[in-house]
């Protein structure tokens, strides 16, 4: 091989190995530049999104009702005959209802509905009367008051008729004031047959087919 060679050979070598490897500023620079590629970024943290709980609702949910339609109220009737036949006398009564529906239909049962309603009232005045027992069937039963009963018990009574109806019908419109009775605030009422002494002493209010009445 010539020198010549050789020195061709020599400068293909360096070259090589200065591309290669480089020296110096350029192989800091190299290196440097090699190490920015290089360089992997740090990760990112990784943030895990857990979701909310679901809550379920264990009640109900109400709804609002609409406002129901109030209870039908007897009207106003043009006669006391008319208002008991509009009274429901199917409806269920409690003791002291059926005492005072009794007194109605024992005492008065074959008086017009007027009498009746008076007879009503008295019971009903007297319960409010201090005088007297505090409740309708405590009047009824009340010692010599009501020819009718039997001690303290009542007779029966034959329900389903029409004496029965009517009584009932008229205890119910007494007992709710739905008609002001001839009465008033009568306390004491006798036959007309009998003249007791007690009425002497009493205020005569109104005397209503075979009644009169007293307060």
């Amino acid at each position: 091989m010539g020198r010549k060679t050789v020195t061709i050979a020599a400068i293909a070598g360096l070259a090589f190995a200065t591309t290669m490897f480089p020296g110096g500023t350029d192989a800091v620079a190299l290196a440097q530049a090699a190490t920015q590629q290089l360089t992997v970024p740090a990760p990112v943290e990784q943030v895990e999104l857990v979701p909310e709980p679901v809550t379920f609702v264990t009640e109900p949910v109400v709804q609002p009702l609409p406002a129901e339609d109030p209870a039908p109220v007897l009207t106003e009737a043009g006669s006391l005959p008319e208002l008991v036949r509009m009274v429901d006398t199917d409806a269920p009564m409690d003791e002291q209802m059926r005492c005072l529906a009794g007194a109605v239909y024992f005492e008065a049962r074959g008086e017009p509905l007027a009498g009746q309603l008076a007879v009503a009232q008295v019971i009903i005045n007297r319960s409010e009367d201090r005088r007297f027992p505090a409740s309708y069937c405590g009047v009824v039963a009340q010692p010599g008051q009501f020819s009718f009963m039997r001690g303290s018990r009542m007779p029966a009574v034959r329900t389903g008729t029409s004496a029965w109806n009517r009584a009932v019908a008229v205890a119910q419109i007494a007992h709710q004031g739905l008609w002001e009775s001839e009465a008033g605030n009568a306390v004491f009422f006798h036959a007309r047959y009998v003249s007791p002494g007690w009425s002497r002493t009493k205020t005569r209010l109104a005397q209503i087919d075979t009644h009169i009445f007293y307060r």
